[in-house]
């Protein structure tokens, strides 16, 4: 479940709500990722940049700038087994610099 938005590298990405920041790391398919939580919704922020604009443990308010859209190549993830079609690692399961947004509430996943 989510949401694709295309977008450019360094396009700044938004909190949708206030929250805890519970995770921030590279998370599979997702690539380089950010999780934001409170009493109701947890968000989802996939295919972001490496260089965290926050962390763990962070409260952030909706609306605040939380990460920037990553780039679609990616290198120093040990293990890392998403590849473009010339071999080159990938931030998740992406061909392109996007944003992967997924919305869940109650922890079950929104259909946007």
């Amino acid at each position: 479940y989510g949401l694709d938005i295309a977008a450019p590298t360094g396009t700044p990405i938004y909190s949708a709500i206030s929250g805890t920041v519970t995770f921030a790391n590279f998370n599979g398919s997702g690539g380089y990722t950010v999780t934001i939580q409170n009493n109701e919704f947890t968000t989802i922020y996939c295919h972001v940049s490496p260089n965290f604009l926050v962390y763990v443990g962070q409260q952030v308010s909706a609306g605040s700038i939380i990460a920037t859209i990553g780039p679609k190549n990616v290198y120093g993830i040990y293990n890392n087994p998403y590849k473009d079609s010339d071999g080159i690692p990938t931030n998740g399961a992406t061909t392109g610099p996007h944003l992967h947004f997924t919305l869940k509430k109650d922890g079950k996943a929104s259909i946007l």
